[in-house]
């Protein structure tokens, strides 16, 4: 029989709204090379590695009656050239152009009757650049042996530097299974009924959209995966951030340079973490003052910041393979927006984030990059997953920060120049913000309510003005 989604897979099909779709994307930009780069060689790429990661030729099939969770199954239909798109912009296409129309794409829910992603192919781009844009749903992403359409068409750079190292590729005959009938689906879920009779009902009340029972899924399934501070026994603090959110987002991004984020991670003694944290936080204070919203001493944002932990089991079998740090860690930090002072708000950052990286529990970059190659696009949606699984009332916003290599990688010749991360909006949140660091740079994405955050791009501006802060209280 084909195999079953897990009881926290199965939950984000559940809880998935027009409001709330639950798939989780990246934008990354690209250098045309020399030899050229069209939509044909994009699908031959895809075509190339997809075997790679056999889920992206599978669909979702409901069990009737909903007597067990639904199961994975071959599209026998598989049609590559529906889930690989392209779009222009007008030339010469803009960054505002560009995180218009990743607004607009993101916005639309995936198609549950085929496999649950897509990317498309954004030419136009001024300055010779193109741009590739992934959606993957969460339910996809199985927090044990997940791996990204994204991640895998990606190559390290061949010596010339114009091109990329052979990639793999797994050119074997794909032939589909048979989908099994609806006849099957019901023996084999009664014969799980005999084995466990409690779960008939728990997948009916789940896909029925009992949220209490989804949500309850959600923390129970995935308990093993995160983990909470102590200040989740507190309600969240009142923002404009906590709002009813539409169907329609917001797109907008911020490029910083990491030697800046090492320097002040050096005269101050704290973690390149802790300093992006500081970012956003100055970042959100300076929003906030400039929407007039009240801002005293005390007031603070309460993020959840998910940090991958290693487990018994992270051990990488090469350079370039392992767990991809699946177990993910959420933390909840409260980011001092009251405080004026760069250098004050560092430190209450760093005071919030000791106790997690004092255990020794956390995973630093080089960790990482060895574990995966390049698992941002994997790690992020992960951390989307953990801030799902939790009651909005405890925290404000989600921040993913996931280390990338510090070294160009390429696609079928096209040199990696940035990556924004598009991470998910849960219900009553208006943003959510990712980023990424690569190639000495720290690239943020932040998606927003189109209502609720009209002026995301001014907060994505005050990055800049944030880092600065920061930076000017460093010794040249």
């Amino acid at each position: 029989m084909p195999p079953r989604l897990s009881a926290l897979d199965a939950s984000f099909l559940y809880l998935e709204q027009p409001t709330t779709p639950m798939h989780v994307g990246a934008a990354s930009v690209f250098r045309r090379p020399k030899a050229g780069f069209d939509y044909d060689r994009l699908v031959e790429l895809i075509e190339q590695r997809i075997a790679l990661v056999p889920r992206y030729r599978q669909k979702v099939r409901h069990v009737p009656g909903n007597l067990a969770r639904p199961v994975w199954i071959d599209d026998t239909d598989f049609d590559i050239a529906y889930h690989v798109r392209r779009s222009a912009l007008p030339k010469p296409g803009s960054d505002a152009q560009l995180t218009e129309l990743v607004a607009r794409l993101m916005s639309r829910p995936l198609d549950h009757t085929r496999p649950l992603w897509e990317m498309y192919l954004v030419e136009g781009l001024a300055r010779g650049r193109f741009a590739v844009l992934t959606k993957t749903h969460q339910a996809m992403v199985d927090g044990i042996s997940a791996i990204d359409i994204g991640q895998v068409i990606l190559d390290v750079a061949g010596p010339s530097g114009d091109g990329a190292e052979p990639g793999r590729t797994a050119s074997e005959l794909w032939m589909p299974r048979p989908e099994p009938s609806d006849a099957q689906l019901l023996l084999e879920a009664a014969a799980e009924a005999v084995a466990r009779p409690g779960e008939i009902v728990d997948n009916a009340r789940s896909a029925a959209g009992d949220a209490m029972a989804t949500i309850g899924k959600i923390a129970g399934a995935a308990g093993q995966l995160f983990s909470i501070a102590r200040t989740a026994s507190r309600r969240a603090p009142g923002t404009p951030l906590n709002v009813d959110i539409s169907t329609q987002r917001r797109f907008a991004i911020a490029r910083t340079k990491l030697e800046d984020y090492r320097r002040v991670r050096a005269a101050h003694g704290c973690t390149v973490n802790d300093v992006v944290l500081s970012v956003v936080s100055g970042a959100l204070r300076n929003w906030l003052l400039s929407r007039g919203e009240p801002v005293t001493s005390s007031s603070s944002v309460r993020a959840m910041v998910p940090l991958s932990v290693r487990g018994e089991a992270d051990v990488p079998s090469s350079a370039t393979g392992g767990t991809l740090g699946n177990r993910v860690a959420s933390f909840l930090v409260d980011l001092p927006v009251g405080e004026p002072s760069p250098v004050v708000r560092l430190h209450q950052v760093a005071h919030a984030m000791r106790e997690h990286t004092a255990s020794g529990q956390s995973v630093g970059a080089a960790t990482l990059v060895r574990f995966g190659g390049f698992a941002p696009p994997t790690l992020h949606a992960l951390g989307a997953r953990a801030a799902s699984g939790f009651s909005k009332r405890i925290f404000n916003l989600v921040v993913t920060n996931v280390p990338g290599p510090q070294f160009p990688l390429y696609a079928a010749g096209a040199r990696m120049l940035e990556m924004f991360p598009v991470v998910p909006l849960a219900k009553g949140q208006a943003l959510a913000i990712g980023l990424t660091s690569y190639d000495g740079g720290v690239y943020y994405g932040f998606n927003g309510d189109r209502d609720a955050m009209p002026d995301v791009d001014v907060l994505a501006g005050m990055v800049d003005e944030s880092l600065d802060e920061l930076l000017a209280t460093v010794s040249s």
